[in-house]
């Protein structure tokens, strides 16, 4: 399953706020220093709101597709991202391992942690009773073995 397909469609409201964040964000990856980048942003935010009460909706999809095709041409050629982000210096750096890896461990270690191990063997003998209940009874009725 791709996680980067739009589950709904965007209004144009959205899509303007959108657009403004990205180009706030390719000025941050520009301009280093903090009073070149606020004067820059400060202007982005004068040409936005020049064009906020524009009714007809159809100069408005046009100037929000200009925008679009503006923030490409002048994106920068190595944008910032955060660190956890995608893309990011420090992204997916600690791996959490998964619950299965604690049934491996050596009977001297869970010896450590006695309550935490015998609540999660408890757990687990719950979590099977209801998944038996659940779904035994469903390969039962098709004709399963």
């Amino acid at each position: 399953m791709c996680s980067s397909l739009p589950f709904a469609v965007l209004t144009h409201k959205q899509q303007v706020c959108s657009l403004y964040k990205r180009a706030l964000r390719n000025l941050e990856a520009w301009y280093d220093r903090r009073h070149i980048y606020r004067y820059q942003a400060v202007l982005l935010r004068k040409r936005f709101d020049d064009s906020r009460c524009i009714k007809d909706l159809r100069k408005a999809q046009d100037l929000l597709k200009c925008g679009e095709r503006e923030l490409f041409e002048k994106r920068h050629y190595q944008p910032k991202k955060f660190q956890y982000s995608p893309g990011g210096a420090a992204f997916e750096r600690e791996v959490i391992p998964p619950d299965w890896v604690l049934d491996f461990w050596h009977p001297l270690e869970k010896s450590q942690y006695p309550e935490y191990f015998d609540r999660r063997e408890q757990r687990k003998k719950e979590y099977t009773e209801v998944w038996k209940k659940r779904y035994q009874d469903t390969e039962n009725e098709s004709g399963g073995s």
